[in-house]
């Protein structure tokens, strides 16, 4: 069963829409044609690899986490190769990201919480156990499956650019600044066990206060913050989970707490349970061997389509959280995070040609490839310039949805955006009945 649409195939993987992108690599929806499993791929580029002279960190971390098979950790397949590309298979995970329950409904029960901070110290316990190290965990990479299992994704891939000196040390500042420990923030040098540990504890006060402990507008201050971990515990946080924050929200990482202590924690042991999971065994590394060394590349080959890609009833599923279509066809001015999505009735020419008149008064450049758009923000913003990648696709021939991702710069910034955006685009955004009637609730309720 191929996917309608696809314009590329590498390998037995078909694949489809795109579900993120970064500096030099892209993520992409995908189905093994001979089994109709669904993956997710890791598109690198083979020229920014050399470049940087990354690959044999890349070849390191691509090996270990193949070796790496844990509940909680999305599991990496298998590594292919083009002339120009390497292509990662992992698993995909079709829940969404843990903190859209935070950002929809709020935040979580302490019991809650403390179910998936259980899997995530699991997780980061094991791979510390391997000699890897996340260095950049954050609310981006850790998702849940259809059955609410908590899974760490990115683990040693996410910091390919990091590189360990002579004294053993990690010394590149990376991850996202209010979840990064205090020694990252400076160049003396750190230990990747105890800066994932910090970022673990930012993660819990968040799954349980609904905002973060280290939170200024000012770059500056925010680091003065996290320095001296000035940071106050809400009042609704029981005793020993505000304990076991304090203890892992250590400035000085020679006191900090260490993970086994974590696990014979009071607060951490309530309704533990040990994973259970076999070890694995018989994993190949010919693969990711070849790979590196050129003896096998496979022929991508490519389908030059002018229409919409058309997206099959399972894609569209897949693309909504738990499964729910409500949160598919979100509200126009809903919550808008690093992506959001509409829905049109529109002729999809007429789509791209109105998501482009509106995009050049707000300063943004403009580059169209068939249906699928980049928008780039002339102003520099307070992380680079603010780019966004939007793309049409069929759902049915009268139907169609827009994805928009920012691909570059602040999220704070893309809110602002897509707020002038979306008012700009009320033409073409198609309203449902239900819809509609949400809008007349919320006025009577206002």
């Amino acid at each position: 069963m191929s996917l309608p649409g696809t314009r590329t195939r590498v390998g037995k993987y078909e694949l489809g829409r795109t579900l993120g992108e970064g500096s030099f690599a892209k993520v992409k929806f995908a189905r093994n044609v001979d089994t109709g499993d669904c993956v997710a791929i890791k598109v690198v580029d083979k020229e920014q690899v050399l470049k940087h002279k990354m690959v044999e960190q890349i070849k390191r971390e691509i090996s270990t986490m193949k070796l790496i098979k844990h509940p909680n950790v999305v599991q990496l397949f298998e590594v292919m190769a083009s002339k120009t590309k390497i292509y990662i298979v992992i698993e995909f995970v079709e829940g969404g990201e843990l903190f859209d329950k935070i950002a929809n409904h709020g935040r979580l029960k302490e019991d809650e919480a403390r179910r998936y901070f259980q899997q995530l110290i699991n997780a980061v316990d094991y791979c510390h156990s391997r000699g890897v190290y996340h260095r950049d965990l954050k609310p981006e990479n850790l998702l849940l499956d259809s059955f609410g299992v908590l899974k760490v994704s990115d683990f040693g891939l996410s910091a390919l650019s990091q590189q360990v000196r002579e004294d053993g040390l990690l010394h590149t500042a990376c991850g996202t600044p209010n979840y990064v420990a205090p020694e990252v923030l400076n160049d003396k040098g750190y230990d990747g066990t105890t800066a994932d540990i910090w970022s673990c504890g930012v993660i819990l006060f968040v799954l349980m206060a609904g905002y973060l402990p280290f939170d200024e507008p000012n770059l500056m201050t925010l680091y003065r913050k996290i320095y001296k971990a000035e940071f106050t515990c809400p009042s609704w946080f029981s005793s020993s989970a505000k304990n076991l924050i304090k203890c892992i929200l250590d400035p000085n990482p020679a006191t900090r707490i260490t993970i086994p202590e974590i696990l014979e924690n009071e607060w951490f042991r309530k309704d533990y349970r040990a994973p259970d999971f076999e070890q694995g065994e018989g994993v190949t590394l010919d693969d990711v061997d070849a790979v590196f060394n050129g003896s096998k590349e496979y022929l991508v080959t490519e389908k030059k389509e002018k229409q919409p890609e058309s997206m099959n009833a399972f894609e569209l599923i897949s693309r909504s959280q738990g499964f729910n279509l409500g949160n598919l066809f979100e509200k126009q001015m809903g919550l808008v995070k690093r992506e959001t999505r509409f829905t049109s009735q529109r002729p999809a020419n007429e789509i791209v040609s109105k998501i482009e008149e509106t995009a050049k008064p707000l300063g943004f450049n403009v580059r169209k490839q068939n249906y699928k758009m980049k928008l780039q923000g002339d102003k520099t913003g307070r992380k680079g310039h603010l780019s966004v990648a939007t793309e049409v696709f069929e759902v049915a021939p009268s139907l169609f949805m827009v994805e928009l991702r920012k691909t570059g710069g602040d999220t704070l910034e893309f809110h602002k955006f897509y707020k002038s955006f979306s008012s700009g685009l009320k033409d073409i955004v198609w309203k449902s009945e239900a819809n509609t009637e949400e809008t007349k609730e919320e006025q009577v309720i206002g």
